[in-house]
């Protein structure tokens, strides 16, 4: 049977050539066509996470796309379908530490299926933001937010990076350190953010090559470990354990 990450890795690769051209589509359709497409298509998940108390809408094992060809996906990559283990301890830690996001404005970056921004809303956050640049996550995300009834936050689609935080205490990113270039564009922008407005930043990964190897993790405090459902570990090539870090001057 194909694993989770595994079969997205796969699935996403032929889809890169015609990546905009589906965005593009995908902002042309009625988000009440997106939102039957994506839950006849996937399945809601309980429990099999660090955070089992949060129900997500996911790709399964029992969901079309997880053995279609991934030409007929009609939409952009589907990152939202998975819920990655660094989002998953840092979803975690938001709920065993409520004051963390408690009368806070919190943007949640690469939001993806808005996990951690309903931990934020669960731990009555003030203001949430959910920023992804598909936008088929928002679409998801409030589908998510209807099924743990939170009220949905507020969801952009631009490109936050770069950006004057001004309006935020708190900036969440989980999973985000998978590709240098992006990497790099949020070491430069972090860094600002604290420097001129005292943002404090939480992150969250498993440990990956390039998040290790980075300059800005000798720059972090670890905060928390979390060991993942045995589950998720096999979806996710063996990794054991997600942090979370905290960057804040």
């Amino acid at each position: 049977m194909l694993r989770c990450c595994r079969h997205v890795k796969g699935f996403l690769k032929p889809l890169a050539e015609t990546s905009r051209r589906r965005r593009i589509s995908s902002l042309c359709l009625s988000e009440e066509h997106i939102r039957r497409f994506i839950s006849e298509n996937t399945e809601v998940v309980v429990g099999r996470s660090l955070t089992p108390e949060i129900q997500l809408k996911l790709f399964t094992p029992n969901c079309r796309f997880w053995r279609e060809r991934p030409e007929l996906w009609p939409f952009t990559d589907p990152y939202w379908a998975i819920y990655w283990p660094g989002g998953q301890a840092l979803s975690r830690y938001i709920l065993d530490n409520p004051g963390v996001c408690r009368g806070r404005a919190v943007l949640d970056l690469g939001s993806g299926c808005g996990a951690s921004s309903i931990a934020a809303k669960l731990c009555y956050a003030a203001h949430v933001v959910a920023s992804d640049l598909d936008p088929v996550s928002a679409v998801v995300t409030r589908l998510n937010c209807e099924l743990n009834n939170v009220e949905p936050p507020v969801c952009v689609t631009d490109d936050m990076i770069g950006s004057d935080p001004a309006g935020f205490d708190l900036i969440l990113l989980g999973d985000m350190f998978y590709d240098e270039a992006l990497a790099n564009r949020l070491y430069r922008w972090l860094d600002r953010c604290i420097e001129t407005h005292g943002t404090k930043v939480l992150i969250g990964d498993p440990g990956r090559a390039l998040f290790e190897g980075h300059d800005i993790r000798k720059l972090l405090h670890h905060v928390a470990q979390y060991e993942l459902p045995e589950s998720v570990r096999e979806e996710n090539y063996g990794l054991i354990s997600s942090h979370v870090w905290c960057y804040q001057s």
